[in-house]
């Protein structure tokens, strides 16, 4: 079970490390904000009453989940409670599976749910080994998981900080039009990723009645959606959303239930510009 440790360890700590390092996540109006995908949970899961109360204290939660991911990461690489922290890793995964990915189908593009069994076999080996649930801590033991809970703390709180001060210096301004691509480099019925003024990932798309354009930030949880040209359609890679941009970017699978934003272009001259 060393592979299974390590796996879950580091993949564990990188998704308390991606969500502090997204300058969105805390904040509010941001497409990644926490708060949005608290609001997405609560229209979704089959349990959204209990995310009604949570989605005002949006910020708490985000800190609270990062801080999480990254102690439980920590802990089991280090092999500091591990029955704990095995425990702590399957509850996580069983409660985003019903918050998130609870409707995705088929049932196999739900990563959740396979996380959720590797940590329940890591626990269940563990319990296994032992003989019986070991919760309990020591002196010693307890010394080493509040270090672990204040490393933790301590890697999310430096992480965001640096994260926001970078957001801060690398926003691009939002006023003004912008140029996107020249309009010879942009043949019909082809498509073309590019950032918008806002900062986000978008794509551009140009047929024989002109050009139009999506936001590419996933209106289920965030993530970035990318175009499969076979199907015609934008794909979220993270729970199988997929929208189609040749109907307004409507919803047509997954668990997202609104459009993508729609992002205002038009030709200029030589260039596709975001007006």
């Amino acid at each position: 079970m060393r592979a299974v440790r390590l796996f879950l360890g580091v993949t564990w700590i990188y998704a308390g490390w991606y969500k502090a390092s997204d300058s969105g996540f805390l904040t509010k109006g941001a497409p990644t904000y926490i708060g949005t995908q608290l609001s997405a949970y609560a229209t979704s899961s089959p349990v959204g009453f209990l995310f009604n109360h949570l989605i005002e204290r949006a910020v708490p939660i985000g800190i609270f989940v990062m801080a999480s991911e990254l102690a439980i990461g920590i802990a089991t690489l280090l092999w500091i409670a591990p029955t704990s922290a095995a425990f702590g890793g399957f509850a996580m995964s069983v409660g985003l599976w019903l918050a998130s990915s609870f409707h995705v189908s088929p049932y196999f593009l739900a990563s959740d749910t396979a996380y959720a069994i590797l940590w329940l076999s890591y626990l269940l080996t563990l319990i296994g080994k032992r003989r019986a649930l070991e919760l309990s801590l020591d002196r010693r033991g307890a010394i080493r998981v509040a270090m672990v809970g204040a490393i933790a703390i301590a890697t999310a709180g430096v992480t965001t900080a640096l994260s926001k001060g970078s957001a801060r210096d690398l926003a691009p301004k939002a006023s003004g039009s912008r140029q996107i691509i020249e309009i010879a480099k942009l043949p019909i019925n082809a498509s073309h990723d590019f950032v918008a003024k806002s900062g986000t990932p978008a794509v551009l798309f140009r047929t024989n009645t002109g050009v139009f354009a999506y936001s590419a930030i996933c209106t289920h949880q965030g993530c970035t959606v990318a175009y499969a040209a076979d199907a015609k359609v934008l794909q979220c890679p993270c729970h199988g959303a997929s929208f189609d941009p040749f109907k307004e970017a409507a919803v047509v699978g997954g668990p997202a239930l609104t459009p993508l934003e729609k992002i205002s272009v038009k030709i200029s001259g030589a260039w596709v510009i975001q007006a």
